[in-house]
């Protein structure tokens, strides 16, 4: 049974949207804690959830002093849900392209007993909404060429909306993970399918952001591209370099 749930939303100049992601999140998991966790903000975000956590006990404020990139954020707040002893962790975004009517369906499945529940734009029932049909083009293919490069059954592995078990954040590790910007979630999705654990995506419809801008650039999008193919040749090497040692020896003559 799932008992403690931390809800993380990493932020970064989000004062146009932050006070709704929380009120929202608040009436559809009243029974979760919140973790902010800032990076660098120069507009109000700090201020507003500073101000908001006098009142309510429930949410906490991590400022960072840098943009360190959302793989570090998450990291972060992750050791900070594990170190507290918390059941389950949740990753949303602050912009409002997540609808947090789903979270409650979405931690129902993870008390069931599923390792990583996906909010997916990209299974039946699944949608985009307001992107341009270049990026939506460029999400899709970026799923797929990350599945086919890493074996995952898996439609919408650059997701950002989930909740992970805390026992599946201790077992697949948070040493070592290598991308920093949208490909830490590609990452961790790998991670989770070769522990052997389970991935359930639950349909979500994606709202594009409406107030701030965007934190997706060219160099996340390169970074991204270059470490799945990095992981998906060195798989294919060791595949290979087992083919060999496990393949019999010819006989002498």
């Amino acid at each position: 049974m799932l008992v403690r749930t931390l809800i993380i939303v990493p932020t970064h100049n989000e004062a146009a949207n932050i006070s709704e992601i929380l009120d929202r999140l608040d009436e559809h998991v009243p029974d979760a804690d919140f973790l902010v966790i800032d990076d660098a903000s120069t507009d109000d975000t700090r201020a507003i959830v500073t101000e908001r956590a006098k009142r309510d006990t429930r949410l906490r404020l991590v400022t960072r002093e840098e943009k360190r990139g959302l793989g570090d954020a998450y990291l972060h707040a992750f050791q900070i849900g594990l170190d507290d002893g918390y059941d389950a962790m949740v990753e949303i975004d602050a912009d409002l392209s997540h609808d947090p009517a789903v979270l409650p369906t979405m931690l129902d499945v993870a008390e069931r007993g599923i390792d990583l529940v996906i909010g997916s734009r990209y299974v039946p029932g699944g949608s985009v909404i307001g992107w341009p049909r270049r990026r939506t083009w460029l999400s899709r293919w970026g799923n797929r060429y990350a599945a086919i490069m890493l074996g995952l059954a898996v439609n919408d592995a650059t997701a950002g909306y989930r909740v992970y078990r805390a026992d599946t954040l201790q077992t697949i590790g948070l040493e070592g993970v290598q991308a920093g910007g949208y490909g830490f979630q590609v990452e961790m999705t790998y991670r989770t399918v070769r522990a052997g654990l389970a991935v359930v995506e639950i349909p979500i419809a994606f709202r594009d952001r409406v107030a701030g801008s965007s934190k997706m650039n060219r160099g996340i999008v390169s970074e991204a591209f270059r470490l799945v193919t990095y992981w998906g040749l060195a798989d294919l090497l060791t595949l290979r370099r087992r083919g060999r040692a496990y393949r019999t020896p010819r006989s002498s003559t």
